[in-house]
C-alpha cells in the first residue's frame, strides 16, 4: 500500500519507495501539510511535526481555539481571508461579490491505479505499476462549492501527481479567480531556487539563487509556456549537487500561462504554488459545472539532481508519453529548411532525398513552404492545401517517391496561425484573436487563430486529416511561431474573456487528441519557434520537441544541459546544421556538431547535396554510429558531469548508461583550447564498481570503481602530434568485458 489513512485523526500518509508525504485534516476542517521528504515510518500521530506556538498580533481560528492561527500553519490548499495572509492556492468570487470560502473536509476515496483526465493531458498507469490515487473532498458551507484534491502516487519513480477539481452544485454562478494545481508548504527556507530561463535561441539556461523573504516566481503570460521561462523548477539545499544532497522537483503538465511561485514568510516557512497563472485568468463556474486544474508533478530525492532527473525521466516514459512511442527509437531525419528555405520544387527536394538515402538517413521532413502560394513568410498560413506550382503532381506523388526509397515522410504545419494574405482569413476574419477597435500587433507577419472556437478545431482537423491520409504521413512537425496579443474572442461573452487563454490551450489539446487518436502511428514533434513550448502538456501528445532554433553546437551544450534537468534526451530534437552557423555565425567541426546532436533525437538540417565527399563520408559514419547506439543515446540513464554554467564553463561533459550498466557513452566538449594545458582525467558515472570495462579501442581494461573514483586519463596531444583545438570533442564508448 502506498496510501495509509488514520481514520481516527484523518491523517493521510502517502509513501513512495523512498519518500513520505503527510497531511492531516485540521481543526478548521481544512487540510494541513505535515511532512514531505525522505520516507519515514507510518505512525498514529506526528505531533512532533505539527507543533505550534502562539504568536502575538496574529488572528486565531476563533475564541475557542486561540492557539490555532492560520498564518502560522503549513496548509495543504489555502484560501485567503480567514487569517492566512500568504498567497492562496485558490480564490472564488460569489454572486454577492464576497471572496471568502470556508471549505471543510467531507470525505475521502481511495482508487487503484491512475486514470487520465478528460480534455487535458495527464499522467496515467496503463501497466499496473502499483499506482494509487487518493481523492479528498471538501465543501463550502456558504456556497456549497465542492473541492476535490487529487493525489496519485507512483511509488517506484518517487513521484506524486496533484490536481484540484472544483464543482458548483448551487443555483448561482461562481467565478474562479485563482485555481492552482498544487501547494506545498515546507517548514524552512534554507533552499536554492533553480530555474531554467532564457529567450529565443537561448532557452532553459540554469539560474540558481537562495530563497529570500517575500515572493519569488517564474511565470508566463504569453499563452504558451514560453522561451523565457519553463514550468520546471527545483528547490535544493545549498550544498546539493548533481551527485548528492536533497532536492525537490516541480513540473506542470500544461502548455499555457503558468505560475511557479515561492513565498517565504516571516517565520521562514516556504510556500510553493504551481498552476495556471491567475493573472489573465477567470473562470465562470456555472451551476452544476466543474473545473479541473492541470496536473502538477512533485518528486524528491536526497541523492542529488542527477537522481532527480533520472527518476522523473523514468516516470515520463512510463506514465506520461504516448505509449505508442514511449519506448520506440526515433528515426534519424533530414529537414530541408536550412537547405532550401522557401525555394524548392519536387525535383530539387528529390536530390536531397536520394542523397539522404545513401547516407542511411531514415526520414525526410518537408518544412515550411509547401502549401497555398507561400514563397515567403507573409502569406498562406491557414491554407493547408498543396502548392501545385511546386508539386504539379501533388504532394502524394512526392511522398510516394520518398517511401519508395524506404524512407519515412514528414510534413511541417503551423495550424494555430493565419496570414492575412490567405483564403482562410478572407473567409473568416472573425476567427482571429483580436480586440475590437485596437491596433493589430503582428508578429512574423501572422496572427493567431481562436482555438477556443470548435469550428476552428474542426476546420484544422479536416484539412490536416486529408493531408495525413493523402500523403501517407509518418511524422508531423507542429510549429507555433508567435505569442498571442490583443487577447479577445468574438465568440465569448464579456464576462468570459478571461477564460480565453485556458480555452485556447484546451482547443490545441483537443486538436492534438483528435489527430493522435485518429492516426496513432503518426509521430508528432512539437515546435514553438524552437523551444517556446517545451513542456509536459505538449509531450503528452508529441513525445519529442524541437529543443531550440539555435543549432550552434556550443550554444546547444548550454541549452541541452539545462533542459536535461527536467526532461530526458528522448524528448530533445537535436540537429546538425551547416557552418558558419545560421544563428551564431560560429564555425565548429562536423565531428563536434554530431557529437552534441547524438544526445537527443538526431537529425540533419543542411544541404547535403553540396557537401564535400569527405564530409558525406563523415555523415554516413555518424548516422551508422548513432543507429548502433541509438537506444542508449535516446533512452539511457543520463548523467551530467561537467557543467557549462559554472564560472569558467569551458568544459561540458555528460554520459548515458544502459540499464544493465554494461554499456555507456560519455562526451567531453571543450570550447577553447589552453596552451600547454594541465593533465586531465575524466570521471565516469553510473558504472558497476566490480565490472571491468574497455574504453574505445584502448587495449587495457579498467574496473568501474577506478573509472569513477580515480578517473581516466584524457590526452591533450592528438594522434597527429597536434594539441587539441577550440570546440574540440572527445567521445568515450565504454563496454563491459
Amino acid at each position: 500500500m502506498s496510501i495509509h489513512v488514520n481514520e481516527a485523526n484523518l491523517t493521510f500518509h502517502l509513501q513512495t519507495d523512498h519518500t513520505s508525504y503527510i497531511f492531516q485534516i485540521m481543526k478548521n476542517g481544512e487540510a494541513g501539510q505535515i511532512y514531505y521528504g525522505p520516507r519515514i515510518h507510518v505512525q498514529p500521530t506526528y505531533q512532533n511535526l505539527m507543533s505550534q506556538e502562539w504568536r502575538d498580533a496574529t488572528p486565531s481560528l476563533n475564541e475557542e481555539n486561540p492557539n490555532f492561527q492560520p498564518a502560522t500553519i503549513k496548509a495543504e490548499y489555502a484560501s485567503l481571508g480567514k487569517g492566512d495572509f500568504r498567497q492562496p492556492a485558490f480564490q472564488v468570487t460569489q454572486a454577492n461579490g464576497s471572496r471568502i470560502t470556508e471549505l471543510t473536509y467531507d470525505h475521502y476515496q481511495l482508487l487503484t491505479g491512475k486514470q487520465r483526465l478528460a480534455n487535458l493531458p495527464s499522467t496515467f498507469d496503463d501497466t499496473d505499476d502499483d499506482a494509487q490515487t487518493l481523492v479528498v473532498s471538501f465543501n463550502d458551507r456558504i456556497t456549497g462549492l465542492a473541492l476535490d484534491l487529487n493525489y496519485s502516487i507512483f511509488p517506484h519513480q518517487d513521484v506524486i501527481v496533484k490536481s484540484a477539481k472544483f464543482t458548483n452544485p448551487s443555483s448561482e454562478k461562481l467565478v474562479l479567480n485563482r485555481a492552482l494545481s498544487s501547494q506545498l508548504d515546507l517548514p524552512d527556507a534554507n533552499y536554492d531556487l533553480i530555474q531554467f530561463s532564457g529567450t529565443w535561441a537561448r532557452e532553459r539556461h540554469l539560474y540558481r539563487h537562495p530563497l529570500r523573504p517575500g515572493m519569488q516566481s517564474i511565470s508566463s503570460l504569453r499563452m504558451a509556456s514560453s522561451h523565457q521561462q519553463n514550468p520546471f523548477m527545483m528547490l535544493a539545499r545549498p550544498q546539493t549537487t548533481d551527485e548528492q544532497g536533497a532536492v525537490f522537483g516541480f513540473n506542470l503538465v500544461y502548455s499555457g500561462n503558468f505560475l511557479d511561485a515561492i513565498e517565504v514568510d516571516q517565520y521562514s516557512t516556504s510556500r510553493i504554488l504551481t498552476g495556471i497563472n491567475p493573472d489573465e485568468f477567470g473562470w465562470n463556474l456555472a451551476p452544476q459545472a466543474t473545473f479541473q486544474t492541470p496536473e502538477a508533478i512533485l518528486s524528491y530525492t536526497s541523492a542529488g539532481m542527477n537522481q532527480l532527473s533520472q527518476q522523473m525521466a523514468s516516470f515520463y516514459q512510463q506514465h506520461l508519453v504516448n505509449p505508442r512511442f514511449a519506448h520506440e527509437e526515433r528515426p534519424v531525419l533530414i529537414n530541408n529548411w536550412e537547405a532550401t528555405y522557401f525555394d524548392f520544387n519536387e525535383a530539387k527536394l528529390m536530390t536531397i532525398v536520394n542523397q539522404a538515402k545513401r547516407l542511411g538517413i531514415e526520414m525526410f521532413v518537408l518544412d515550411d513552404g509547401w502549401f497555398g502560394h507561400r514563397d515567403d513568410d507573409t502569406t498562406s498560413l491557414g491554407d493547408w492545401f498543396v502548392d501545385q506550382r511546386k508539386f504539379p503532381d501533388g504532394i502524394e506523388h512526392f511522398s510516394q517517391a520518398v517511401h519508395q526509397q524506404g524512407m519515412k515522410f514528414g510534413l511541417w504545419f503551423e495550424p494555430e496561425m493565419v496570414s492575412v494574405d490567405s483564403d482562410l482569413y478572407q473567409q473568416h476574419p472573425d476567427w482571429l484573436i483580436h480586440a475590437p477597435k485596437s491596433t493589430p500587433t503582428p508578429g512574423r507577419h501572422q496572427f493567431v487563430l481562436d482555438m477556443a472556437r470548435p469550428e476552428v478545431v474542426d476546420y484544422l482537423f479536416k484539412l490536416m486529416s486529408q493531408m495525413i491520409e493523402s500523403a501517407n504521413l509518418d511524422y508531423i512537425k507542429w510549429d507555433m511561431n508567435r505569442y498571442a496579443t490583443e487577447m479577445f474572442s468574438s465568440r465569448l461573452t464579456s464576462d468570459q474573456q478571461l477564460e480565453l487563454p485556458h480555452r485556447y490551450i484546451l482547443g490545441v489539446y483537443q486538436l492534438y487528441a483528435r489527430l493522435t487518436q485518429a492516426y496513432p502511428n503518426v509521430l508528432f514533434e512539437s515546435c514553438a519557434s524552437g523551444g517556446g513550448r517545451f513542456d509536459l502538456g505538449m509531450m503528452y501528445y508529441a513525445p519529442q520537441a524541437w529543443t531550440s532554433d539555435d543549432t550552434d553546437a556550443a550554444e546547444r551544450l548550454l541549452i541541452q544541459f539545462g533542459t536535461s534537468y527536467g526532461y530526458p534526451q528522448a524528448m530533445m530534437g537535436a540537429h546538425v546544421s551547416a557552418v558558419p552557423n545560421d544563428q551564431m555565425g560560429r564555425i565548429t567541426s562536423l565531428k563536434t556538431r554530431g557529437a552534441v546532436a547524438f544526445f537527443g533525437d538526431l537529425g540533419y538540417e543542411l544541404d547535403i547535396t553540396k557537401m564535400a565527399p569527405t564530409e558525406l563520408d563523415q555523415v554516413k559514419k555518424q548516422v551508422a554510429f548513432y543507429k548502433c547506439y541509438r537506444q542508449l543515446f535516446q533512452f539511457g540513464k543520463f548523467y551530467r558531469i561537467d557543467s557549462p554554467f559554472v564560472e569558467d564553463g569551458n568544459v561540458t561533459s555528460w554520459q548515458v548508461v544502459s540499464d544493465d550498466q554494461k554499456q555507456a557513452i560519455a562526451a567531453r566538449y571543450q570550447l577553447l583550447n589552453h596552451p600547454n594545458a594541465p593533465y586531465t582525467r575524466f570521471y565516469f558515472k553510473g558504472l558497476r564498481p566490480n565490472q571491468r570495462y574497455q574504453i574505445n579501442d584502448d587495449p587495457s581494461t579498467y574496473y568501474g570503481d577506478e573509472l569513477m573514483n580515480a578517473g581516466y586519463f584524457v590526452p591533450t596531444i592528438l594522434a597527429d602530434g597536434q594539441e587539441s583545438k577550440d570546440f574540440y570533442t572527445q567521445l568515450f564508448v565504454v563496454t563491459a568485458i
